[in-house]
């Protein structure tokens, strides 16, 4: 059975990008969902320095073999002020420190999701463009406007939005 992890680029304790990776990799079929957390793995702040004096932190190495464990990665990032989160590019810039291509060329579904109209579209293209430099494999993605109008009991209840994401899913589906 094909592994896939899914997570929210986001350590919020409530994080909406969570709660919409959770519902996506759910979708998906005959496969192994394993739904990770960022505070799981707590890391320093990633700096040259640090690296030198302290090396690289074990939660680093623990998060990079999920990714290199699975077939798979279901990935919603959260935007702060356009960019991904404080949270995300920590543990992304300490796994590039082991691995340049940390994605490892697995299969992405990378998506995002705001209470705002734009639906995380800036973090979004930063991470289409940039990802593939990092040995990611962005097969498809999926972006959900106004989450608490369009999500509610764990579901998107926005049919138009829910086919969108399921027409996401089932690309990415075929990839793994």
């Amino acid at each position: 059975m094909k592994k896939i992890i899914a997570f929210a680029g986001s350590n919020s304790k409530n994080s909406i990008n969570k709660q919409l990776a959770t519902y996506a990799a759910n979708l998906l079929e005959d496969v192994s969902v394993t739904v990770l957390d960022l505070n799981d793995y707590p890391l320093s702040v990633y700096g040259i320095d640090e690296e030198a004096e302290n090396g690289i932190p074990e939660n680093a190495t623990n998060f990079l073999n999920e990714i290199k464990d699975s077939d798979g990665v279901v990935l919603s990032l959260a935007e702060h002020n356009g960019n991904f989160s404080v949270a995300f590019k920590n543990v992304f810039d300490w796994m590039s420190r082991i691995d340049q291509k940390l994605w490892s060329h697995k299969p992405i579904l990378v998506m995002a999701t705001s209470p705002g109209g734009r639906g995380g579209a800036s973090v979004l293209s930063i991470a289409k463009a940039g990802f593939p430099h990092m040995g990611g494999n962005v097969v498809t993605d999926f972006s959900l406007p106004s989450f608490y109008d369009n999500f509610k009991d764990g579901r998107i209840v926005n049919e138009e939005q829910n086919e969108k994401l399921k027409e996401a899913v089932v690309t990415f589906q075929k990839s793994i």
